[in-house]
C-alpha cells in the first residue's frame, strides 16, 4: 500500500458522488486511506477536499472550516429534493398563500439579511445524508418513507445577491459547517411566498482551499504521487 500523506483539493464535476471521487483518488493513490472533508451533493460541483494517509486524522478539523458557495435558485417552484432532481410543485404568483407579484431584489435582500444570516434554525433536506435513527434520510425518502427532519442551528455569515431576474436568483453564500444551501432555497421561498429550489450549487471554498487551487477531476493523474498533495502537516503516529 502507498505511503502517501497530504491533501488533495479537487473540483468535483456534476453527477459524481463525493464517495465516488474518494474511491477514484484512493485507487489512483495506490489504495492509501482516503477521506473527504464534507460531502457535496452529486448535482453540486466545486471544491471537495480529500485527505490521504496520516492526514485523514485531520478530517474533523477540515470539516469544521467555513465554506463558500455560489447557487442559483428557481423561485417559481418547490421540489421534493430541493434541487433539479426532484418533482416540481409550481407556486404560481397570486395563488393561495403565494406572493401576488414577484418580489423585488431589495425585498429579497432585506429578507436574507433579517432572517437568513447569523445563527439561524435550518431544517435539513429530506434527501440528505443525515442519519435519522441510524439510517440515511435519503435512503428512507427513496423508499417512500418520510423522515422527520428537525430544525437545527447553523451559522451563515453572509448571503449576497449576485443576479436576479424572475424567477432565477443567484447568491454567494459564506457559511459555517453543516449549512445546507438547498434548505436556504426552500426556506427563502417559504418566507417570500414563492417557490424555491436550487438549479445550481458550486462550492468555491473549503477553509483555505479555493476553487482556483482545486484540480479538475479529469486532470487527476492515473498515478498520484506525493508531488500532487498539499503539504499539510500530518500528526505524528
Amino acid at each position: 500500500m502507498s505511503d502517501l500523506h497530504g491533501i488533495l483539493a479537487i473540483d468535483k464535476p456534476v453527477g459524481f458522488s463525493s464517495m465516488k471521487a474518494v474511491a477514484i483518488v484512493r485507487r489512483r493513490a495506490g489504495g492509501v486511506r482516503t477521506g473527504h472533508a464534507g460531502t457535496l451533493d452529486p448535482l453540486a460541483t466545486g471544491v471537495l477536499v480529500l485527505a490521504l494517509g496520516k492526514c485523514t486524522k485531520q478530517l474533523a478539523g477540515l470539516m469544521a472550516t467555513e465554506k463558500r458557495y455560489l447557487t442559483t435558485i428557481d423561485l417559481s417552484a418547490f421540489t421534493d429534493t430541493d434541487d433539479l432532481e426532484g418533482v416540481r410543485t409550481e407556486v404560481p404568483l397570486g395563488g393561495a398563500g403565494a406572493a401576488t407579484i414577484a418580489p423585488t431584489r431589495a425585498e429579497i435582500e432585506t429578507v436574507l439579511v433579517a432572517q437568513f444570516t447569523g445563527e439561524v434554525l435550518q431544517r435539513p433536506p429530506v434527501f440528505s445524508a443525515m442519519k435519522i435513527g441510524g439510517r440515511r434520510a435519503y435512503k428512507m425518502a427513496r423508499k417512500g418513507q418520510t423522515p422527520e427532519m428537525h430544525p437545527r442551528p447553523v451559522t451563515i455569515h453572509s448571503i449576497v445577491v449576485t443576479h436576479y431576474e424572475w424567477p432565477l436568483l443567484s447568491l454567494d453564500v459564506h457559511c459555517a459547517k453543516g449549512t445546507y444551501v438547498r434548505s436556504i432555497a426552500r426556506e427563502l421561498g417559504g418566507v417570500l411566498g414563492t417557490g424555491g429550489h436550487c438549479t445550481m450549487i458550486r462550492r468555491t471554498a473549503v477553509g483555505a482551499f479555493t476553487i482556483d487551487q482545486a484540480i479538475p477531476m479529469d486532470a487527476v493523474p492515473e498515478v498520484i504521487t506525493q508531488e500532487w498533495l498539499a503539504a499539510l502537516q500530518a500528526p505524528p503516529t
